[in-house]
């Protein structure tokens, strides 16, 4: 199978959905598939890469990483012409979105759309934020999603956000897969030795972008209160971002800064071993669609405390696998993590076996074979009547640039509305 990847947003970012393509694609072609990955250029991507088309574009958009690709006249045509791909699976609802969704049209080719990200929980990186942006990020996704052939979302709970938005495309979950093996095989050893964390001492560790929809401002509170109780423990916090120094500075403000770390971004194998240095992971975010630093820490043979979130919620299960707190309450979540800290050496060990155990559950493997059926749904459902090709070519570009125009009309109406 030809398997068309097209994402707004690829390397050098690291994140949860750049990260999620490249582990599909890395399955999916050890799986005897051919994937070719369309992004935008970013600045410091990789000089050589395997399988990836670059579309030129403007870099740095409002001061973020973020960049959005120029429409270059031709280019979907070269690309389809050379890769024939036998399904079209888009990341994002819009700008590469809309070039996939363009290029399905066209040519008549199923169109898969992947539900990564909840934008409407991210409007503080635009210039604009008001409840007008965010039901104009809601609506466009939603409408999006009803011109896909297929909808992938990667937990049961934002299948039933989807429904609520009246998305009424066949929508599938499909988790990223986590590679269960490699992650299961790290040491924390010099990671503590080089942090000057001794090997006996409790470690709560946290990973992400540290940013304001991942709910620090509400983590910090515990952490340090935490570490205020528990005066051998240390905290791990693994990522970069713009909250970074005020972390830094409510922490020693705490009194606690000397016992909390922050070695920045890791990748492969320095990843697995800074999970491996933690004994216990902490989570708040309520902004993730499935949260797949849960799985990866799990994945560890690390328990979670966590806050009640879509995402979260299918993968933690309270005082089996970790806590899940439905409120956001500070002592709550100290309590939380003290309750960890303080199991007996038997108890603890079954926390850590039910986190591997559900680990397996979201697998590369099972997730992949999953992903897969949703293709071969997808291709099975398309029309492709060849003697009609080039009329349904003309027919399917009408088609797809007024369903454009549509749901871009529907979503600023929606937006005025709010």
């Amino acid at each position: 199978m030809n398997i068309l990847m097209m994402t707004n947003t690829y390397a050098p970012i690291v994140g949860g959905l750049e990260k999620s393509i490249q582990i599909f694609t890395e399955s999916l072609r050890k799986h005897g598939h051919k994937v070719l990955v369309v992004a935008p250029e970013f600045e410091g991507m990789p000089e050589k890469e395997n399988k990836v088309v670059r579309v030129p574009a403007v870099k740095d958009v409002a001061h973020t990483s973020f960049s959005i690709n120029l429409p270059i006249p031709g280019l979907a045509s070269k690309t389809i012409e050379a890769f024939q791909p036998d399904v079209i699976h888009t990341h994002h609802p819009f700008f590469v979105g809309d070039m996939a969704l363009r290029m399905a049209g066209q040519y008549n080719i199923p169109l898969v759309f992947t539900y990564h990200t909840n934008f409407e929980d991210y409007t503080h990186m635009l210039p604009l934020d008001n409840d007008g942006t965010k039901q104009f990020l809601i609506q466009l996704s939603a409408g999006f999603a009803n011109m896909a052939d297929r909808v992938i979302v990667p937990s049961e709970s934002i299948r039933r956000v989807l429904k609520r938005r009246d998305v009424k495309t066949t929508t599938h979950v499909v988790p990223t897969g986590v590679d269960v093996e490699s992650f299961g095989q790290g040491s924390g050893v010099s990671l503590r030795k080089k942090l000057g964390i001794a090997h006996k001492a409790f470690v709560v560790g946290h990973l992400g972008r540290l940013s304001d929809e991942k709910n620090l401002d509400f983590l910090m509170e515990p952490l340090c209160l935490f570490l205020q109780k528990k005066r051998k423990a240390h905290v791990l916090v693994i990522g970069k971002g713009p909250a970074e120094e005020e972390m830094k500075r409510y922490f020693k403000r705490g009194g606690v800064n000397e016992r909390v770390h922050f070695p920045g971004v890791l990748r492969d194998q320095d990843l697995i071993d800074a999970y491996h240095a933690m004994d216990i992971f902490a989570f708040a975010s309520k902004s993730e669609t499935q949260g797949m630093v849960v799985t990866e820490a799990m994945a560890s043979g690390l328990p979670v405390v966590a806050l009640d979130a879509p995402g979260v919620r299918e993968v933690v299960k309270d005082k089996v696998n970790g806590r899940l707190l439905k409120k956001e309450n500070v002592l709550a979540f100290t309590d939380a993590m003290e309750w960890c800290c303080d199991k007996e050496e038997a108890s603890f060990d079954k926390l850590v076996a039910a986190a591997n155990k559900t680990a397996k559950d979201f697998s590369i493997e099972k997730c992949t074979t999953k992903a897969l059926r949703v293709y071969k749904q997808a291709i099975h459902s398309a029309h492709d009547d060849k003697d009609q090709k080039t009329w349904d070519e003309w027919v399917g570009r009408i088609q797809t640039e007024w369903g454009l125009l549509k749901n871009l009309g529907q979503a600023i109406q929606s937006s005025i509305k709010s």
